[in-house]
């Protein structure tokens, strides 16, 4: 009924906003249920009817995080084909509305989960995104290697940026990462040489 699903997703909100708030003070290997539950003032029957445990909270936060970029990509340009980077760029706009969310999880009192967690979705987002454009270009590189590549990157970035305080602004912040990716797309964009590098025996060499 639509009072009750106003009520649940009220309740998983609060238990959601709960857990981002004590990432920070209390680092996530440290929070307990308990914790959760007097933060967001939730019963926990109320929990244990949506969540296993702390870290099917967090993963249920992912997935919402998930649907957010995915819906900001799928708006990016409609229709015509955009830069290959230009998702890092979705990834710094939302990270800029969203700071204590992104705080919470690119700190280092997230825990090794979080961070996990938060590369396995970056890397999911760039790899579908720069599928197309690898194939497209007949490259014999990877699309794993690539996404693998430009995830850390990516991160990396974003935990810098953190630090100083989310300034630049995004746009500024995109533009300095695309410059940095650029010429690396470049080569990875080009046709395979001669010679497979990936071929037989071609890593190892």
């Amino acid at each position: 009924m639509p009072g009750q699903d106003r009520r649940v997703r009220r309740s998983q909100r609060l238990l959601r906003e709960a857990l981002v708030a004590l990432i920070p003070e209390k680092g996530y290997d440290r929070i307990t249920v308990q914790d959760i539950l007097d933060r967001a003032d939730v019963g926990r029957s109320t929990f244990y009817t949506h969540y296993r445990d702390k870290d099917d909270l967090l993963l249920a936060g992912f997935a919402d995080l998930r649907t957010d970029l995915q819906r900001d990509l799928a708006a990016l340009s409609p229709g015509v084909p955009s830069h290959p980077t230009s998702p890092t760029g979705v990834i710094f706009a939302h990270a800029y509305r969203h700071r204590d969310l992104y705080q919470a999880l690119c700190g280092r009192r997230g825990g090794t989960i979080v961070q996990r967690h938060l590369y396995r979705l970056v890397n999911d987002l760039l790899r579908d995104h720069l599928r197309p454009h690898i194939e497209a270009a007949g490259s014999d590189l990877p699309v794993d290697v690539a996404a693998a590549f430009y995830t850390s990157a990516a991160i990396g970035l974003l935990t810098w940026w953190i630090d100083q305080d989310f300034r630049p602004g995004p746009a500024v912040l995109a533009g300095i990462y695309q410059r940095l990716a650029a010429p690396g797309l470049l080569a990875a964009l080009a046709p395979p040489a001669s010679e497979p590098a990936w071929g037989a025996g071609g890593a190892g060499r």
